[in-house]
C-alpha cells in the first residue's frame, strides 16, 4: 500500500474513530442528554467568559441561525445562558451555567484522558515526533482551507 492511501486512511479512521468514542462516553456519562455537537458548543463557549452569538457562531463555522436553535436547546436543558448586552441591546451574549460548566470539565476531563492513555506506548522522543507530524499537518490543514 502507498503511502498517501495509508495515510489518508489512518487519519480518517482516526477521526471517526475519536468521534465515534466521544459519542459512546457521551451517552453513558452524567451528560447523555447531550450531542457531541452540543458538547462542542459547550466547549466553544468556554468557561469565564461570555462570547455573543455571533462570534461563537463564526469560531464554529456555523450559521446564526444555527446557533441559536442550539442554544435555544441548550437553555431548555440548563447548559446555558442567554442575555442581551447591557451596551448594545443588539448584542447577544452566552454564558454557561454551572451545569454547562460541569459539562465542560468532563469534556476536557475526558480529552486530557484520551491523550493521556494514547502517550502511554509512546516514548519521550516519540512523543517530541508525533507533536511536530501533527502541527505540520495541522499548519497544511489550515492554510489550505483557510481556517
Amino acid at each position: 500500500m502507498d503511502n498517501h492511501k495509508s495515510i489518508n486512511e489512518i487519519l480518517v479512521r482516526l477521526f471517526a474513530n475519536v468521534l465515534d468514542i466521544e459519542e459512546r462516553c457521551l451517552r453513558r456519562g452524567e451528560f447523555s442528554d447531550l450531542s457531541i455537537k452540543e458538547m462542542h458548543i459547550i466547549e466553544n463557549i468556554g468557561i469565564d467568559k461570555e462570547p455573543t452569538m455571533s462570534e461563537t457562531a463564526k469560531e464554529l463555522g456555523i450559521t446564526s441561525g444555527t446557533l441559536t436553535t442550539a442554544i435555544n436547546n441548550l437553555i431548555k436543558k440548563g447548559y446555558v445562558e442567554r442575555h442581551r448586552s447591557s451596551y448594545d441591546r443588539r448584542v447577544v451574549m452566552i454564558k454557561l451555567t454551572d451545569k454547562g460548566i460541569s459539562a465542560y470539565n468532563a469534556h476536557l476531563d475526558f480529552h486530557k484522558d484520551l491523550v493521556t492513555n494514547a502517550l502511554k506506548s509512546l516514548n519521550k522522543d516519540e512523543e517530541k515526533m508525533l507533536i511536530g507530524v501533527l502541527a505540520k499537518i495541522d499548519i497544511f490543514f489550515r492554510k489550505k482551507y483557510d481556517f
